[in-house]
């Protein structure tokens, strides 16, 4: 995903300055509010990557193995790049990722660049392709969550409304050229320029250069000096600021399950903790997601409180 895109030179040298005795992200032990001081299950490393909804993420798993008794450090970095490497080699033992993202990464990693993507909107056959992928490199992958963040393409609620807008079908057969709020990257790729271009037949004059989800992509169509921005599904700023997702009728966007990426040593020496896993999927949603990326965003909630509370609303701790 594009918020999720780095330079793996940038993000191994802030582990060597971790590495160093800094106090980036990488290096710290988590302090997740759980009680650490009965754990005697032995010690975890929860992995993932440093953005708000990764943060709350790994709060969550970090609680809930507390709470069966491990005593949990938590390093979450820039990109893929770093941790999958550790987690399959056993310096990190669970991270949260999503289910097409890990996918395209192992299948790039061992059919080179030019590979033909595997993953799809089909989750069942993304989570298929992904299987023996993981397993050559030591990773088990547990049953995905119901809830995924995938990219998404919002307009003004407005706008939206005046036009009959739900989904991006809907919007393309408007026939009028657009201005895309999107990361450069956009141009070109099957989930953005490219999918909006050839699958919906919309005509991009612009691709106007905002972040991801950024508070300028929602500034700017807001003003009208985009047309349509780019964010992912469970972004919940967007209804109080006036702004609504279009729905990928089309299915462009591959699945972005949540997905528990396990060491497989590690799961196997502790197989209790797949029942554990496959509870906290099966009670996440996509509007779980977004309502803690928004407490966190917008509310200036710690990760850990956010966490805490979904796990005690849920009964799961």
């Amino acid at each position: 995903m594009s918020r999720a895109l780095g330079l793996a030179a940038a993000s191994l040298l802030l582990l060597a300055t971790a590495a160093c005795g800094g106090d980036s992200l990488e290096s710290s032990g988590s302090d997740n509010g759980g009680d650490t001081g009965n754990a005697d299950k032995g010690s975890v490393v929860v992995g993932g990557q440093d953005f708000t909804e990764s943060q709350v993420l790994a709060a969550i798993y970090a609680k809930i193995l507390e709470n069966e008794g491990y005593s949990v450090e938590t390093k979450l970095v820039t990109t893929r790049d770093v941790y999958l490497p550790e987690l399959s080699n056993g310096g990190v033992d669970i991270v949260p990722d999503y289910l097409a993202g890990i996918t395209d990464y192992l299948n790039t990693e061992k059919n080179g660049a030019d590979a033909p993507l595997v993953s799809s909107n089909d989750a069942d056959a993304t989570l298929e392709a992904l299987k023996p992928l993981a397993e050559e490199k030591g990773i088990s992958i547990l049953p995905p969550s119901d809830a995924t963040d995938q990219n998404a393409f919002f307009v003004t609620k407005e706008f939206a409304e005046a036009n009959s807008l739900t989904t991006l079908s809907d919007f393309a057969g408007l026939g009028k050229p657009i201005k895309l709020g999107a990361p450069p990257d956009c141009e070109g790729r099957a989930d953005c320029e490219g999918g909006l271009t050839e699958t919906y037949g919309f005509t991009i004059s612009e691709i106007v250069p905002l972040d991801f989800g950024s508070a300028q992509v929602k500034d700017a169509v807001t003003k009208g000096e985009v047309d349509m921005g780019e964010t992912g599904t469970t972004d919940g700023s967007l209804s109080g600021m006036g702004l609504v997702l279009l729905e990928d009728d089309k299915g462009i966007q591959p699945a972005q399950n949540l997905t528990p990426a396990v060491n497989a040593d590690f799961l196997a020496a502790n197989p209790d903790l797949e029942d554990v896993f496959n509870a906290l999927s099966a009670a996440l949603t996509t509007d779980d997601l977004a309502a803690m990326n928004l407490a966190v965003d917008v509310e200036r909630q710690k990760p850990e409180d956010v966490a805490a509370k979904f796990l005690s609303d849920k009964g799961l701790l």
